[in-house]
């Protein structure tokens, strides 16, 4: 259920009270001295997700975007995990640096 912040205009108090969608008009109206106020942006986000973790087949694209920039910052997170592509990542990156980071990929 969502959560509602309402304020009283007599006090100028802000409550918060839980109640059902279906169940907010009635409560405005059988309280006339509150209104509905908006503390905070709604949550857009659903409460199962985690958004900062692609789906599963996009992680799929990240990879082959990350196989073909094996120098990119993407395979850093979803290129290739053997001792070889890591080494080689690490190198491009020391010597980049090195340069002052002006060498293109």
């Amino acid at each position: 259920m969502p959560t509602y912040n309402f304020e009283n205009t007599e006090t100028g108090e802000i409550t918060q009270e839980i109640m059902k969608i279906s169940e907010r008009d009635e409560y405005l109206e059988n309280n006339p001295h509150l209104k509905s106020v908006m503390l905070s942006a709604p949550g857009t986000v659903k409460a199962t997700g985690d958004r900062t973790k692609p789906p599963g087949g996009f992680k799929e694209v990240l990879s082959k975007i990350s196989e073909a920039n094996p120098t990119s910052a993407l395979a850093g997170d979803y290129g290739h995990k053997d001792h070889k592509s890591v080494t080689t990542r690490n190198i491009v990156q020391k010597h980049r640096e090195k340069a002052g980071g002006n060498i293109s990929e």
